[in-house]
């Protein structure tokens, strides 16, 4: 467990609220539910990828109240705070491999929020390849980052994110991410991108799955 978990679930009750104000520091996830609208306005099978504790996961609940979600993440601790409804989410503690073997071309949105800097560099060509086979001809692939920057909230960004997760991270720039897409997921075309308030570090970039053979 991070130092952060550790912290937050000192907390005790208030742990879920303590968290959400931390969160909002960085993301308001209010504007991300605002591109999620915009880029997929309608979306039956969700897989989110890195789940974490269950923050997104509920933003998803609520933005397609239609939709079964399934949410991965190599933590034990995935879905820990979820507070939303049960009956059409599963949390699951996976590999994205393991749900593209088993679920190929089956989601019409995959999203991945703030994950992949916490992947290690040479594991990320793997990592994107296995979720571009998760999506579903004319679904969406959702990726949302944090671009590093030479600004005093990237350095408190970089700060949390190294020190209370404990991970080694790397940030992308929005063009390192194309290129890395790009070569690893050919088949998918680019579909829009744009940034997430409150910071400009905040960037998302959609694709829109493999056309039908």
């Amino acid at each position: 467990m991070g130092i952060g978990a550790a912290v937050r679930r000192a907390f005790g009750p208030w742990e879920r609220e303590v968290a959400a104000a931390y969160r909002a520091i960085y993301i308001d996830l209010d504007d991300l539910k605002r591109v999620l609208i915009t880029q997929v306005p309608h979306a039956m099978r969700i897989l989110e990828v890195g789940g974490g504790e269950g923050a997104v996961t509920e933003l998803l609940a609520r933005t397609y109240p239609q939709a079964q979600i399934l949410s991965i993440d190599i933590t034990s601790r995935i879905g820990r705070l979820y507070a939303g409804p049960q009956d059409r989410v599963e949390f699951r503690q996976t590999s994205v491999s393991e749900v593209a073997n088993e679920h190929p071309v089956a989601f019409d949105l995959v999203i991945l929020s703030d994950v992949l800097h916490h992947v290690p560099q040479n594991l990320r060509e793997s990592f994107v390849g296995d979720i571009a086979r998760c999506v579903a001809p004319g679904g969406q692939l959702l990726i949302k980052e944090w671009a590093r920057t030479p600004s005093p909230i990237h350095w408190l960004c970089y700060a949390s994110d190294r020190w209370l997760t404990g991970d080694r991270i790397a940030y992308m720039t929005p063009g390192e991410l194309r290129e890395l897409v790009g070569r690893v997921a050919p088949g998918l075309q680019r579909a829009g991108d744009g940034r997430v308030a409150p910071w400009t570090n905040n960037f998302y970039q959609a694709y829109l799955g493999p056309a039908l053979p």
